[in-house]
């Protein structure tokens, strides 16, 4: 889980424009912050109406994504998933009903996705580099790639819910969630959030949002997109956003040069190799951040070509940025276009 949070850095950031004091009105917006799966979470939220005791909140938030952590990490040796993946037996591996969970999700979208989001990729990211093997001095080669498919496929994973289990039919298959526990680490928050009575919150974790309720001025939250260029931040734009969650997979800034060729770090799972088109970012609205969280990882596999047409056909509510050399091409989807234009400012 930690690789893609750790070096996928998103073009995405957020305008707290909710923290500073309005005229007429009375700003009790509270703040809460810490680490967590290799990047930073943040909750910006306004109090419950009976009050909130924001140490036990900010404690009860800690211990959850600990608990995630625990289950879901393809860095700790001794999480529920490593130890799936360093057996090698293709029997039944039982599973907590949370973890059994975020893998069924997985399925889904690998099936709705056609496989353009695959959880069984992580040995084609490590071999590439982009994971926590060293990169080689040269490139992959062909033979190299091979062995690495021959490893991967989520037709692979075979899934039951009572009792929870998993098992794999290739012994040297491994699941790497990274591309959707951030998001429903996301969401897992926001149950907290609102079993307290919280109601209005900005929730975030290394760029995936949970947004509910307003501002402590009553204006929705505003969320900004960075354009995606090299060694520089700039807003491309700002969105008015309420009630939803949003994640964003990216690729213009963790890649390498290698004989003048750009090597990105999100791996087709057809292919074996990383993805050459000019979709820079992709940004999708959901109702859970685990699913935009993986539907914005399957967008970028995608394409700009076909992850539009995806997009239209299942509509879904994304937002496009292109790099094509020096000028920035946009693309929101019909759905992404009604969402926005429908949440008062």
């Amino acid at each position: 889980m930690q690789r893609r949070i750790n070096r996928l850095i998103i073009g995405l950031f957020l305008l707290l424009l909710a923290c500073g004091c309005q005229p007429g009105t009375e700003d009790q917006t509270l703040h809460l912050s810490g680490l967590t799966m290799g990047t930073t979470w943040s909750a910006t939220f306004l109090p419950a109406p009976g009050g909130t005791d924001v140490v036990a909140v900010k404690q009860q938030l800690q211990q959850r994504l600990q608990q995630i952590n625990s289950l879901m990490s393809t860095y700790d040796p001794q999480s529920e998933l490593s130890r799936f993946n360093n057996q090698t037996g293709t029997d039944w591996f039982p599973l907590s009903a949370e973890t059994a969970e975020v893998v069924a999700l997985s399925l889904e979208i690998s099936r709705l996705t056609d496989g353009a989001f695959d959880v069984s990729v992580g040995p084609l990211v490590e071999l590439w580099g982009f994971g926590a093997e060293k990169r080689g001095a040269t490139l992959p080669t062909a033979a190299q790639i091979s062995d690495r498919l021959a490893t991967v496929g989520y037709r692979n994973i075979q899934l039951r819910q009572e009792p929870p289990a998993v098992k794999k039919r290739l012994p040297r298959l491994r699941i790497d969630l990274s591309a959707i526990a951030k998001g429903y680490a996301v969401d897992a928050l926001a149950a907290i959030l609102q079993q307290q009575g919280i109601k209005n919150y900005l929730l975030e974790i290394g760029g995936e949002l949970q947004i509910s309720g307003r501002r402590h001025d009553g204006k929705a939250w505003q969320i900004a997109i960075e354009k995606p260029l090299e060694g520089v931040r700039e807003v491309s734009t700002v969105f008015p956003l309420t009630n939803t969650a949003l994640a964003t997979s990216g690729n213009y800034r963790n890649f390498y040069l290698e004989n003048g060729q750009r090597y990105a770090h999100t791996i087709d799972p057809t292919s074996g190799k990383p993805i050459r088109h000019k979709l820079a970012s992709a940004t999708v609205l959901d109702q859970t951040c685990a699913r935009a969280d993986a539907l914005a990882t399957a967008l970028m596999v995608m394409g700009e070509v076909k992850g539009r047409a995806f997009c239209e056909k299942n509509r879904i509510a994304a937002y496009f940025l292109l790099h094509d050399q020096e000028s920035i091409e946009v693309y929101a989807s019909p759905e992404f276009q009604k969402f926005v234009a429908e949440v008062k400012p």
